[in-house]
């Protein structure tokens, strides 16, 4: 999984971009800014995504342990996955190949950006 100084990156590249995180079934997200080590899933039947007058509603259902009901989607933290990175990465990629250091992600301009994690390895490829 992407470590969350990545995402948290990549949310200000996105946001001064003026892209905004399309919230979509099997995304990952935290509450960065909370006392709660939990990522947390979209998925149609417990957490689900509101697109609401005021902006996206991300909603809790069935959750009381956490006592959510629901929070802005601005209020959380993405956690891209590989496919999501590799598609902000775009027609830039040329290829993930394993390194001793572990994962190298090369671009067309011919950087390479390594990591331990091949999330990593697009995280810091998108923000290179």
């Amino acid at each position: 999984m992407i470590a969350l100084e990545l995402a948290t990156r990549i949310a200000a590249l996105l946001d001064d971009r003026d892209q905004r995180w399309q919230p979509g079934s099997g995304d990952r997200f935290v509450f960065a800014d909370r006392d709660l080590d939990q990522v947390f899933v979209i998925s149609e039947m417990t957490i689900e995504v509101a697109e609401l007058p005021t902006g996206r509603l991300i909603r809790f259902n069935g959750t009381t342990e956490w006592a959510l009901d629901s929070t802005p989607a601005d209020d959380v933290l993405w956690l891209p996955r590989e496919h999501q990175l590799r598609e902000l990465i775009g027609d830039r990629f040329v290829a993930l190949a394993r390194v001793p250091e572990g994962w190298a992600v090369t671009l067309t301009d011919g950087s390479r950006h390594v990591a331990a994690d091949p999330e990593d390895a697009y995280a810091l490829a998108v923000l290179g």
